[in-house]
């Protein structure tokens, strides 16, 4: 991630209604950082500076398991913001953070927003919600994670891992070693998850062929998603 000079941060601002947090002189700190598909954006452990607005491309949150394992957390579209239990907590990141697409964050350094907390309280108010709804949002997916069928479960993270607008699904994240580790993250054995992309291969949902799977009805994989529970 990188940042650029060339991206101007007011239109993304006014689009997602940041100009109210960030009033004045505050403004001017503001920076904007280019990404491309596949980047590491952040780790876990690593020493955050800056809080970040994902204003545009799409996030996948993930956590590595003392085995090398990645299990994603959950997966994020604009507005997402990176960094605010880290700001609050003062503690290392979290989770991993990984580009699905091209995008672009806004970033304003810890220090500027410790001090506009003390004059702007509007700022203490958004990061009160941000941080209440992402510990409810991963209560919720834990919930449904294990009241969803599998079904469900499954087209929705082939849902969440599509690329805008075009339905086909990188292909790393489909080889065979990946389909027993998402067995295992939603909850099914390898078997019943070949069994269930079968179906839908039936019935015209998708489409496999050599390792790449191919979403070809999107409203079919929609419906069945039920509302998108990975995002």
């Amino acid at each position: 991630m990188k940042e650029t000079k060339e991206i101007q941060t007011e239109p993304y601002m006014h689009q997602y209604e940041l100009n109210r947090l960030f009033p004045g002189e505050f403004k001017n700190q503001m920076k904007a950082y280019h990404f491309s598909k596949g980047d590491d954006l952040f780790t876990t452990g690593e020493e955050l500076e800056e809080l970040y607005f994902l204003v545009e491309g799409k996030i996948k949150i993930y956590t590595l398991t003392p085995e090398g394992k990645s299990l994603i957390n959950r997966f994020k579209r604009p507005l997402g913001v990176i960094g605010d239990v880290e700001y609050v907590k003062g503690s290392p990141v979290i989770n991993s953070v990984e580009a699905v697409t091209d995008g672009v964050m806004l970033a304003i350094p810890f220090a500027d927003l410790k001090e506009l907390e003390a004059m702007h309280p509007q700022v203490i108010r958004f990061l009160l919600e941000t941080v209440a709804h992402k510990f409810y949002s991963e209560s919720q997916a834990t919930s449904m994670h294990m009241l969803y069928p599998v079904e469900v479960r499954l087209a929705s993270y082939l849902l969440s891992i599509s690329s805008d607008g075009e339905g086909t699904l990188f292909h790393q994240e489909m080889r065979t070693a990946n389909l027993t580790e998402l067995a295992e993250w939603i909850g099914t054995s390898y078997r019943h998850l070949n069994r269930v992309l079968k179906k839908m291969a039936s019935e015209g949902t998708i489409e496999r062929s050599n390792g790449i799977i191919q979403i070809k009805n999107l409203e079919s994989l929609r419906t069945l998603a039920n509302g998108n529970i990975y995002e």
